[in-house]
């Protein structure tokens, strides 16, 4: 018992330290999709790019650039691709078995850099021995290979080819990349941020920044009624309301029957073009009355929290209270109020929610509490997510870390204690876990600090001096309507700043990265986003139509591979329909961000850390017996 028990240490010894010296997994890096569902969709199953150079790289002299380009498509989309080519009858025997044997190829390429146990692991339980057995046929030349050619056309006379090509594609996705971060904003703008969930639920390997508009909704589900004000305020501007209707199950009839009787005709509160689908007139006169229902019911909401929080210190958003006969003082100057909807707003006490508000916003919650989907959709995120990753030497996070303009951490107080910098972070992503675990509390200190996050000044997530939704709705004078940055934005361009905010989090080495989302990069104004000496990399280039006329770009991808680091810029996607019926990928341009002269291995990264770590342990467990042993032989010897 004592020989296996050392023969085990020994062998798990020898594993990871062979597994320390396998060359790094590819990760992706992605920001801001704001429910733009088909553009992430495709380019995760593309690996913004990878896929294609494997192809390219493997068949530019075996196959047409035709070929090549139908090859990727398939592996992108493989049911929709074969139920097309077989609409053409263009699916013969030699096409089913020379696109095994191409795909095959590609699997063992993209594979190669995994140990067996990894991919037997990833490998679908039906296939699983023969996948293993073409996967690794190392003597396909010699005496082997009339034995995997019968394996192949057997899978073919058995009428198993299509699914076998499906896993075959899906494989490859995934030896691809071997892991996603996904660097905040999911929800909001766009129309399908559910189904961006359902994907990631079933991703192999991934991690999540939360973003502003996650917090948002997290923060709804969590209790908070002026996060939940918010969520639905959003949804009507932009018209995705269905989203909360068709994929969350949340009844608005009641909502739209107030907002109906209570509000008019209000142009400036038309909800947004919708670029994805033309709305009815019903739905326009619904998203513009509920939008100036929630408008009103969340400044209500908001000011008694910020009453209910002086430690907050956003007394200077109180602005109800300031109005009178339809103009508002805010900082000594008067402003005339246009495209008022105060009807519902006793001035008497400006900040209490009418009876019919009230009810209206406790049955919204408890219909946020109660969807099953919503609350797996917001649990994942709470499982997979955190504000920061400090991550193979790269720190990964949404907005910003608070500065002052001379470049020291901002600080902010809550229940008599400062934070700054890390530990800011470290109180925020407390208080959002600590909000979601008892999310049947809707005013209690945790949940208001995640509506904190949301517009405060010392927010990470947000990243402002003032959010002024109020302002944008009510006044016309454009200077009440700017939202004063923090000095984060202006000083992470330099790169000693840069490094200071690195060390913050223990990154103190030459190559670590600050990879931040949240803010647009210009790129048709000439704006990059490799700043600060490539210390900060800045990857929200536009995913959401919405932004694209600003940026220029269909949004930023980051890929990190043992070699180096590459930005990649995407061109707007059209739809998938198209794309797969023209095999029409997304153009990308890449860029080298970081380029290695030695390549990297698993021991340079946080996982390989962890292995170190662990092979010290076993070494250590390993010599101890060893000793104990010869402390027994030596006993037994005295006897």
């Amino acid at each position: 018992m004592n020989n296996i028990r050392s023969n085990e240490l020994i062998a798990e010894i020898i594993n990871l330290e062979a597994i320390l010296n396998l060359p790094k997994g590819t990760e992706h890096f992605i920001s801001d999709l704001h429910g733009e569902f088909d553009a992430f969709n495709h380019i995760l199953r593309n690996g913004s790019g990878s896929i294609r150079d494997k192809v390219y790289t493997l068949f530019n002299q075996k196959l047409s650039a035709e070929q090549m380009d139908e090859l990727c498509f398939l592996i992108y989309y493989p049911e929709e691709k074969i139920q097309a080519l077989q609409e053409q009858q263009l699916l013969s025997q030699t096409w089913w078995f020379d696109t095994i044997e191409h795909l095959l190829i590609i699997v063992r390429f993209s594979s190669s850099k995994y140990t067996r146990s990894k991919v037997r692991k990833a490998l679908p339980e039906t296939y699983a021995y023969i996948l293993e057995e073409l996967i690794y046929q190392y003597d396909e030349t010699t005496d082997k290979k009339a034995y995997y050619r019968q394996i192949i056309k057997k899978i073919i006379d058995l009428g198993e080819a299509e699914r076998f090509i499906e896993d075959l594609a899906y494989l490859t996705q995934q030896f691809v990349i071997d892991h996603l971060h996904v660097i905040g904003d999911i929800y909001d703008r766009g129309p399908h941020p559910d189904k961006i969930i359902d994907s990631l639920i079933d991703y192999h390997s991934l991690d999540i920044q939360w973003g502003n508009h996650d917090i948002i909704w997290l923060g709804a589900v969590s209790g908070s009624k002026a996060c939940l004000a918010n969520v639905l305020r959003i949804c009507a501007r932009y018209g995705n309301l269905d989203l909360l209707e068709n994929a969350y199950g949340i009844d608005l009839n009641l909502l739209k029957s107030y907002s109906r009787k209570t509000f008019q005709e209000n142009l400036h509160f038309l909800p947004k073009k919708n670029p994805y689908r033309k709305l009815t007139i019903t739905e326009i006169t619904d998203a513009m009355n509920i939008q100036q229902a929630m408008a009103i019911i969340q400044e209500k909401l908001e000011g008694q929290l910020i009453k209910r929080r002086p430690e907050f210190q956003m007394e200077h958003r109180l602005l109800l209270d300031k109005i009178q006969n339809d103009r508002i003082t805010i900082d000594s100057h008067s402003y005339q109020l246009i495209n008022t909807c105060f009807q519902t707003v006793d001035w008497h006490d400006p900040y209490k929610l009418s009876k019919e508000e009230e009810f209206i916003i406790n049955d919204l919650l408890q219909q946020f509490q109660h969807s099953q989907k919503l609350n797996q959709h917001m649990a994942f995120l709470i499982e997979k997510g955190s504000l920061y990753l400090s991550y193979n030497h790269n720190l990964l996070i949404h907005g910003c870390i608070p500065l002052n303009a001379d470049g020291s951490f901002q600080s902010a107080f809550f229940n008599g204690q400062n934070y700054a910098g890390r530990s800011l972070l470290d109180f925020f992503e407390t208080a959002i876990k600590q909000a979601f675990a008892q999310r049947w509390q809707s005013e209690d200190f945790a949940t208001d600090v995640v509506w904190y996050l949301w517009c405060g000044e010392s927010s990470s997530l947000f990243g402002k001096k003032a959010m002024k939704t109020f302002e944008r709705y009510f006044i016309q004078e454009t200077e009440t309507h700017i939202e004063e940055k923090n000095a984060y934005y202006e000083l992470r361009n330099n790169s000693e700043i840069c490094q200071q905010i690195l060390s913050a989090f223990d990154l103190n080495e030459a190559d670590a990265h600050i990879i931040n989302g949240h803010t647009p990069v210009k790129q048709i104004k000439g704006e990059s986003p490799i700043k600060a000496d490539g210390k900060m990399i800045v990857i929200d280039g536009g995913f959401s139509r919405a932004y694209q006329k600003v940026t220029g770009i269909g949004g930023y991808t980051l890929l990190y591979n043992s070699f180096g680091m590459q930005l990649a810029a995407h061109k707007p996607f059209s739809n998938k329909e198209t794309a797969i019926q023209k095999n029409d990928d997304i153009i990308s341009t890449r860029q080298i961000v970081d380029r290695r002269l030695k390549r990297l291995k698993v021991k340079d990264t946080t996982i390989g850390e962890s292995l170190i770590k662990e092979t010290k342990q076993l070494k250590q467990q390993l010599e101890n017996h060893n000793q104990q042993l010869s402390n027994l032989k030596q006993g037994l010897r005295r006897l």
